[in-house]
C-alpha cells in the first residue's frame, strides 16, 4: 500500500508528491545513469539519458519483484539545470510511459559532475513492495 502525503491546505504539487507513506518490503536502488546494460552510452542527449536511467531503475526494481507503482522516492542528480529544464517535456513523456504516476517523493539537485564523464543524469530510487 502506498499513499501520497499532502498536508491540509497545501497546494498539490505538480510532478511529484511532498511525501509518501508505504508498508512492505523496502528496495533501495543505487544511482542509475543513462547507459545500457553493457555500460555503453547510446546518446549524449539529456532526455535520452534520463529515459535510459529510468529504464534502468525499472529493470533493477523488477529483479526484486517490484513494479514502477511501488516507487516511493526518486532523487535526480543533474549536471546542468538548464539542460534538465529544457528537456522536461521529453522527460515527462518518458516518465509517464515508464513509471506512470507522480505519487513519488522526488528531489532534483544540480551537481558539478557525475563519476562517469558522459553521464548527464543519475537517479537513485527507493521502492516499497506491498506485503
Amino acid at each position: 500500500m502506498k499513499q501520497a502525503l499532502l498536508p491540509p491546505g497545501w497546494v498539490k504539487p505538480r510532478g511529484y508528491a511532498n511525501g509518501v507513506a508505504a508498508r512492505g518490503t523496502q528496495v533501495f536502488i543505487a544511482g542509475q545513469i543513462g547507459w545500457d546494460a553493457e555500460s555503453h552510452f547510446q546518446s549524449d542527449n539529456f532526455a535520452a539519458q534520463a529515459r535510459q536511467a529510468l529504464e534502468n531503475v525499472v529493470a533493477v526494481l523488477a529483479v526484486a519483484g517490484g513494479r514502477p507503482e511501488h516507487l516511493v522516492r526518486l532523487t535526480w542528480y543533474v549536471t546542468d539545470k538548464r539542460e534538465y529544464l529544457a528537456a522536461l517535456k521529453d522527460i515527462g513523456g518518458a516518465f509517464r510511459e515508464l513509471i506512470g504516476n507522480y505519487d513519488i517523493a522526488m528531489s532534483a539537485v544540480q551537481v558539478a559532475a557525475l563519476i562517469e564523464n558522459k553521464a548527464k543524469v543519475e537517479i537513485e530510487a527507493t521502492a516499497v513492495i506491498p506485503d
